[in-house]
């Protein structure tokens, strides 16, 4: 497969796009911390024609990140937390996944043991854990990117609260951290590395079930759609989309990136955009909207 130029297609035969999914950071959030006017515009008359939107994000679904999916769908399934936290926006629906207590009980103890800044994180609201003062800079700079407010509370009593669920933690790191990290991983746990154009400095490692990927999102969504892989289209830039990307082509649908991508995602897209910083997803939606033709395809 050749990236030679931003518009490489593998086939021009293509089921009607009925769903879209959306990476956050680097797809359709760039550089600025902004989402491009092209790309709400491409968005709205997907909408418009039928087609559902999704975001399908690292990133927890409250603060800045909800923001950005009710802009996309207000009233639709999304996937956040690399698919630990599917919920639709609209009804309050969730069919998200939690870490074990085994689980959560050995990230606390790394984090104390490291002073590394951690994250767990529930659908709807997340505690942080850091020892180091350059862990604490990062903890405060991420709450500003997702747009809550930095108030450490204590983190054992957050998991320990009745009826909460701890769908996923994560790590932040210096990048010369990453290979400890992953050396040594909590019990029944899966480890998902990636990285944000707005904290370039930074290696965000999630820790998820092993069951639980972007994959499962994906399936989950589309399911609850009757939505099959081969009329979906996969926007991502990271190799925490590589999974879902691969699934989704597999399936006869259409995976996509950026140009701006990391190789693992590149590698899967049967189509790259533009920059993300250009706007380059307007123009994969614009594509997805022509898959339609005049009727707007079978839905």
């Amino acid at each position: 497969m050749t990236h030679a130029t931003p518009h490489t297609t593998r086939s021009a035969a293509r089921s009607a796009i009925r769903l879209v999914f959306i990476d956050v950071d680097g797809t359709l959030v760039g550089s600025s911390g902004t989402v491009h006017q092209a790309v709400w515009d491409a968005a709205d008359r997907l909408r418009a024609a039928g087609v559902h939107l999704a975001v399908c994000t690292g990133r927890p679904g409250f603060g800045i990140t909800r923001a950005l999916a009710t802009r996309l769908d207000g009233d639709a399934w999304h996937v956040f937390q690399n698919g630990a936290s599917i919920a639709h926006l609209g009804n309050g629906g969730s069919r998200s996944a939690g870490l074990s207590d085994e689980t959560v009980a050995a990230l606390l103890a790394q984090a104390r043991a490291t002073g590394r800044a951690l994250e767990l994180y529930s659908d709807d609201g997340y505690a942080v854990l850091a020892g180091r003062a350059e862990a604490v800079e990062r903890a405060q700079r991420h709450a500003s990117l997702i747009g809550e407010p930095y108030q450490p509370v204590d983190a054992d009593a957050f998991a320990r609260t009745p009826g909460r669920v701890i769908v996923r933690g994560q790590w932040m790191l210096a990048h010369d951290e990453l290979d400890a990290v992953l050396a040594d991983p909590a019990p029944r746990a899966r480890l998902v590395p990636s990285l944000s154009p707005l904290m370039p400095e930074t290696t965000f490692v999630s820790v998820l079930d092993p069951q639980i990927d972007k994959v499962v999102g994906v399936r989950t969504v589309a399911e609850a759609y009757g939505v099959p892989l081969s009329a979906v289209m996969f926007a991502g830039d990271g190799g925490n989309d590589a999974a879902a990307m691969t699934a989704v082509g597999e399936a006869g649908g259409w995976p996509v990136a950026p140009a701006n991508a990391e190789p693992e995602a590149l590698e899967r897209a049967h189509d790259v955009f533009a920059h993300v910083d250009d706007g380059g997803l307007a123009d994969a939606l614009a594509r997805a909207l022509a898959t339609h033709g005049n009727s707007h395809g079978d839905r």
